[in-house]
Parts: structure tokens; C-alpha cells; sequence
């Protein structure tokens, strides 16, 4: 009980210090911007608030340079450093838009790979709230709707700029963003494995070993495969899924040393501590390597030689 009251403590004081932590980054009261700016001193002060992480003055700068100037010569890079600027600034949708804007109005610019790039951060982090940004929540086990959609765009930027400077980091963070699909398919195996749903746990099994070769959620998918269909009684197709298990991984904790299948180990029956009643289990072991959330960090995008 005392183990558990701490651990319920802590939870709270973390979400505490959360909630203090977004309080103190509130926007103060708004300043009028002095309508005698000139272009260049907008982009300066602009640049400057980028500088030293100032991001909601930057985008006041960066808006009113824009409204102000929209043909002027910092015009188009102001729109760039806007997508940059919402982003550092925790407003995911709003950079994703911001850059949308940007290639719907530069379709050809020499730096629209960069705006390709944002949107795809952008969107691994756009259905991230206040707890999931200060606490090592799995997200391994939330809806997989916002690191479906940025995979896509960074595919979409290796596609349309297969040499382009952000390509290498966009590649590793869809080798992660797969695996993050994948372990989300065998959380939802093992809840129909639980609820011996096996016919649906079997195909989200199959799915994995299908369509998310070479990720590390192979191995468990074919468990659940064997297993599955050993409780359904089917004895020919467990065997087939067995033997792809033994030929590729020979040296699996599901195989004993004589190479038999021992089961699979699904989730327990319910974890009975108060933390991961709390977390909705968003904090308890789930038996798939944990990710932890954290927000990305984004390059500043390129300057334009003026």
C-alpha cells in the first residue's frame, strides 16, 4: 500500500509540474507591433526572437512582416521560418499548415523539402496533449492515425527529394515510426489473445508478418499466429507458422532448446496497481518494448541569400 500510495504521488506531482511548466510558458499580455517597422527591422527582431527561442514573439513578428510585405523580398523566407517557428512553439497544426501554405504558394522552391520535412515532425507530434509532453508515456499503444500520416509525408519527401539534406533523418524516423505501427498491431493482438478472440488476434499476427517485415515485432506476431490457431484447433496452419518461426528465429524465447513452441505469453489478466489503473496502462509494461515520447527537435530552416 505504500508502494503504491508513492507511486500515485508521484504521478500527481509530475502532472503538477506539468500543468506549472505550461503555465509559466503562457503568452503575456500582447504588445501592438509599431506599424514604422520596416521590412527589415521586422525580419531582424523576427530572426533575433528565433535565436533565443522567443517562438510566439517571432510569430508575431513573422505574421505582421508577412501581412505588412506579402510581396517583399523577406517575404518568402519569413513564410518558411513560420512553419518553424509553430513548431518550436508546441502548435503542431499550426505548422502543418504553415507549411501547406508555403508549397501550395512555392510549389518549386529550393527549399521545399524543408517544409515537406516540418510537416512530417509536425504530425508525429499533433496528437500529443499536456500529460504525453512531460511524462514517458507508450505510445506504442495510442491510435497510430497521427504516425500513419507522418510516415507518409516523410515518404513523400523521399520521394520528391530523395537527396535532400533532411532525407537521412527522415528515413530513421520511418524505420521508427513502422516499428511504432507494428508494436501498436501486437498491443491489439494481445488484447484480442486476452479475450481469446483468436480468429482476430491471428490476423492482426498475419497483418504484421505480411506487410511490417524486418521490424522487431515479427518474432512476437508469429507466436500469436502459432498460438492462435493452436486454440482454434488448426493444427496444420500452427505448424506452417511454426516452422517460419523456427527458420527465422531459431534462437526465440518462444522455443525451448529442443526447438518446441513453449506459447505465447499474451498480457496478464489485469494489473491490479494503481498506476497503471490511473494511466489507463499508458505507463505499464506491456510486454513490447516501451517507446518514449518525446518532441522532436527541428532544424532551423535555410536562409535565402537576399
Amino acid at each position: 500500500m505504500t508502494i503504491l500510495k508513492t507511486t500515485y504521488s508521484r504521478l500527481i506531482g509530475l502532472f503538477l509540474a506539468a500543468v506549472v511548466l505550461a503555465g509559466c510558458s503562457s503568452t503575456p499580455e500582447k504588445k501592438t507591433i509599431p506599424e514604422s517597422l520596416t521590412e527589415a527591422e521586422l525580419y531582424q527582431t523576427a530572426n533575433q526572437s528565433l535565436n533565443n527561442q522567443s517562438y510566439t514573439k517571432a510569430i508575431d513578428y513573422l505574421r505582421a512582416l508577412e501581412s505588412r510585405y506579402p510581396f517583399g523580398s523577406f517575404a518568402e523566407q519569413a513564410q518558411l521560418d513560420l512553419v518553424y517557428a509553430y513548431f518550436m512553439n508546441v502548435e503542431p497544426e499550426a505548422a502543418r499548415a504553415a507549411a501547406d501554405r508555403f508549397l501550395r504558394l512555392h510549389p518549386q522552391h529550393p527549399n521545399a523539402d524543408y517544409a515537406y520535412y516540418i510537416k512530417g515532425l509536425a504530425s508525429n507530434t499533433a496528437a500529443m496533449g499536456l500529460i504525453e509532453r512531460y511524462l514517458p508515456l507508450d505510445n506504442t499503444k495510442r491510435d497510430p492515425g497521427q504516425a500513419r500520416q507522418s510516415f507518409n509525408e516523410f515518404r513523400e519527401l523521399l520521394t520528391r527529394y530523395p537527396d535532400s539534406k533532411y532525407a537521412p533523418d527522415a528515413r530513421q524516423r520511418m524505420v521508427a515510426l513502422r516499428n511504432r505501427l507494428a508494436d501498436y498491431e501486437i498491443h491489439a493482438a494481445n488484447y484480442y489473445m486476452k479475450r481469446k478472440a483468436y480468429v482476430a488476434a491471428v490476423n492482426r499476427g498475419k497483418y504484421v508478418v505480411e506487410n511490417m517485415q524486418r521490424t522487431p515485432a515479427v518474432e512476437p506476431a508469429l507466436g500469436i499466429i502459432v498460438e492462435g490457431y493452436q486454440r482454434l484447433g488448426l493444427t496444420e496452419p500452427a505448424n506452417e507458422a511454426l516452422d517460419v518461426l523456427k527458420l527465422n528465429f531459431p534462437n526465440s524465447k518462444l522455443l525451448n532448446d529442443q526447438g518446441e513452441f513453449i506459447g505465447y505469453q499474451s498480457f496478464g489478466d489485469v494489473d491490479p496497481s494503481l498506476l497503471y489503473t490511473v494511466s489507463f496502462g499508458l505507463l505499464g509494461d506491456s510486454g513490447v518494448e516501451k517507446q518514449k515520447t518525446q518532441t522532436p527537435v527541428a532544424p532551423k530552416p535555410p536562409e535565402d541569400e537576399q
